[in-house]
């Protein structure tokens, strides 16, 4: 099984295609990373997306037809960059009637420091003084296990909730990382820069336990993930109660 890997969370875009051998359970364990392209660049993912997608295919010597399956990051995130994430699969996906599966953004964001022995917080900024973060924590083995729910909080409703040695992830590390280091001193510590971009390689090994589950995505009704409500419903909402 062939599975094309979308990450649009942030100004970060990534994609990965990844294999995985047919032969049930025992076969996830087993995939090969075919190839992954992260761009972190300014500028509108509906200008790179496609074109980063074409490359990629050329480059692994496959085409969009050889794929069997999609994943995709939900978010949290850019309300717009998930939009033309979620736009690109579904006009893929229509054409080529194969499955789908949405993973968490802050999850496979923690997926970067998988043998971190510290708690992992993903941190992304929300704008509005907002980040929207979560808690996890490796387990020993190379995977990550939720120990939280997403948030959307200020950086110091966040601090009320560290209580241990935590590594911060994501691009909200880069706006709020001076008042993480005042507020929590010794118990923050931060990842390189290029541990904090989102990766669609994390993406697709998320999605392979819900493509064994069968847990794939109506490609009529699925969102993302944007855990608050947009300017525009706010907006909206404010306008019909005047």
């Amino acid at each position: 099984m062939l599975i094309l890997a979308l990450e649009t969370s942030t100004p970060t875009a990534s994609v990965a295609i990844m294999e995985v051998p047919f032969g049930g359970k025992d076969s996830f364990g087993r995939e090969k990373i075919l190839g992954e392209f992260t761009l972190n660049l300014s500028g509108a993912h509906s200008e790179r997306l496609m074109p980063a997608i074409d490359s990629l295919l050329r480059e692994t010597s496959l085409s969009i037809g050889d794929i069997q399956g999609m994943a995709l990051a939900l978010g949290p995130g850019s309300f717009t960059a998930l939009r033309i994430g979620v736009s690109t699969v579904k006009g893929l996906v229509y054409g080529l009637k194969i499955p789908v599966v949405g993973v968490s953004t802050l999850e496979a964001l923690a997926y970067n420091v998988p043998y971190s022995s510290s708690v992992i917080c993903p941190a992304l900024d929300a704008r509005k003084k907002e980040v929207y973060a979560a808690l996890f924590r490796g387990d020993g083995s190379g995977k990550i296990i939720r120990t939280s729910e997403d948030w959307v909080v200020s950086p110091e409703e966040l601090f009320r909730r560290i209580t241990e040695d935590t590594l911060f992830l994501g691009n909200g590390v880069e706006v709020y990382e001076e008042v993480f280091r005042e507020t929590l001193g010794a118990r923050a510590s931060f990842g390189s820069p290029e541990l904090s971009l989102p990766r669609a390689l994390n993406v697709a090994k998320l999605s392979l336990p819900k493509f064994q589950r069968g847990e794939t995505l109506d490609l009529f009704t699925f969102t993302p993930i944007y855990i608050r409500r947009s300017e525009a419903e706010i907006r909206y909402e404010t306008k019909e109660n005047n």
